[in-house]
């Protein structure tokens, strides 16, 4: 490890690194309604020694029409000022849920200007199934004075994505299991009909991580995309239900180096509850060019 931080660290890497001077962890997990889960609560009762909770499910912007909008630069940086994360600390995230939502928070932070920015591979699964140390309760931090974030890039809005379908510019890729994507019932994750934004490709963002939630080396990722119909040498947007899993799929396309992608902010949650919006459903074969 040299003075930048890999954008990947290992289990083993952190247990011998804790406590590194200049160094901030941070628990970014988020979970679906249907997990049923406090991820406060979770955090309180056992988190990796030194953690600070991000609070991912409020860190949006409230103003924003969009459902779990992307927040603005401000509310970032007052988001980091509030659990006192310095503009040239290195941020290592981590999450204990089933979307990995610690690379929603990546990607959040690196599309605000953050560089110095890693995830921990496998998470908290991972090191807990390592018997790793764990410590309880929430502590306590002094907040600092906010340092300005940049407003994010990177972010398409619905109108970007509706300019999209007659431009055919990017190239969108859908994060969602292939039954939400192209079945024709009621989406059990967030409500609403299935389905997919026009010509959208299909990555399930499990489809990227191992068994064991680790992501997979960078020829597998690389595979991966081409076999989902990727050309990874031109412009990708990523979907999803609400951002959050398209992120997954962001944050593998860095590790083979493409970092031009885009996120779709509304995804399926804004695209799908609009009646003006033209939707595919059904099997691929089934969609009229």
């Amino acid at each position: 490890m040299t003075s930048a931080l890999s954008n990947l660290v290992s289990t083993q890497w952190l247990a011998d690194n804790l406590g590194m001077p200049g160094m901030v962890l941070l628990d970014a997990s988020h979970h679906l309604p249907t997990a049923a889960r406090d991820a406060a609560a979770d955090f309180a009762a056992g988190h990796i020694p030194g953690a600070r909770f991000l609070g991912l499910a409020s860190l949006l912007d409230p103003t924003s029409s969009v459902p779990y909008a992307f927040p603005t630069g401000e509310q970032l940086a007052e988001r980091l000022a509030q659990l006192c994360v310095a503009a040239d600390d290195r941020i290592i995230l981590y999450d204990d849920s089933a979307i990995r939502s610690a690379a929603r928070a990546w990607f959040v932070l690196t599309a605000s200007g953050r560089s110095n920015v890693a995830i921990l591979d496998g998470g908290l699964g991972k090191w807990r199934a390592e018997g790793l140390p764990l410590e309880t309760g929430t502590p306590t931090i002094a907040p600092i004075a906010p340092t300005a974030s940049a407003a994010p890039t990177r972010v398409r809005s619905k109108a970007d994505m509706l300019a999209n379908l007659a431009s055919h510019a990017e190239q969108v890729l859908d994060a969602r299991s292939a039954d939400r994507v192209y079945g024709s019932g009621i989406d059990p994750v967030h409500g609403g009909q299935n389905g997919r934004i026009p010509g959208a490709l299909n990555l399930p963002f499990t489809d990227v991580l191992n068994p064991d939630g680790t992501y997979k080396t960078r020829d597998e990722l690389r595979t991966a995309f081409t076999a989902a119909g990727i050309d990874l040498a031109l412009p990708i947007t990523a979907t999803c239900g609400s951002g959050v899993t398209a992120s997954v799929l962001l944050f593998a396309l860095h590790l083979i180096g493409v970092d031009t992608a885009a996120l779709y902010d509304g995804s399926w949650s804004e695209w799908g509850a609009d009646p003006d919006t033209p939707k595919a459903q059904g099997p691929e074969h089934a969609v009229p060019e």
